[in-house]
């Protein structure tokens, strides 16, 4: 037992060996819950996807500075990764939880025109909807353009006329 005492410390008393070999467990630790976690968390970024990233950095942290005993910090992530999963099943196999959760798409620019009210709700202004055009369809022209939303992770999104 001193031997593991050694090589990874107790408490908040830790040597540069001690504090690397932490660093080391929890890396490979972290790896094995964002697997579990799976793609997505790291891939659609909607709120939910942020706030596993969020507190999983936040108490990892805490089990290779010694903060908290390490078998809860690793327990307490593991807990969080199962929730994230059930929460990624609840929202993939019922539709009307996904909107409660997730939020819903906003419509921002359809018909010629900015939805000013949507804007609003959503934050942002005809500058950042002219970004999300030029970035998603490669146009200035608002003409060319049949509807702008805001998708469920923030990102803006447009949706091109069909030429004829």
């Amino acid at each position: 037992m001193d031997f593991v005492t050694d090589l990874f410390g107790h408490g908040r008393n830790l040597n540069i060996l001690q504090m690397i070999m932490r660093g080391l467990v929890i890396f490979f630790i972290s790896l094995v819950l964002i697997r579990i976690a799976g793609r997505r968390s790291f891939g659609i970024r909607t709120p939910l996807d942020i706030i596993i990233n969020i507190l999983l950095g936040a108490i990892l942290s805490r089990a290779v500075v010694g903060a908290s005993p390490f078998l809860s910090v690793v327990l307490t992530c593991a807990a969080i990764v199962a929730l994230h999963r059930l929460m990624e099943w609840v929202i993939a196999n019922h539709r009307k939880s996904s909107g409660v959760l997730e939020g819903k798409k906003i419509v921002l620019f359809s018909n010629g025109t900015f939805d000013d009210d949507n804007m609003k709700k959503a934050l942002v202004c005809e500058e950042d909807v002219l970004q999300g055009v030029r970035k998603t369809a490669l146009t200035e022209d608002l003409s060319k353009i049949e509807k702008v939303y805001m998708e469920r992770n923030g990102e803006i999104t447009a949706i091109k006329k069909q030429t004829e």
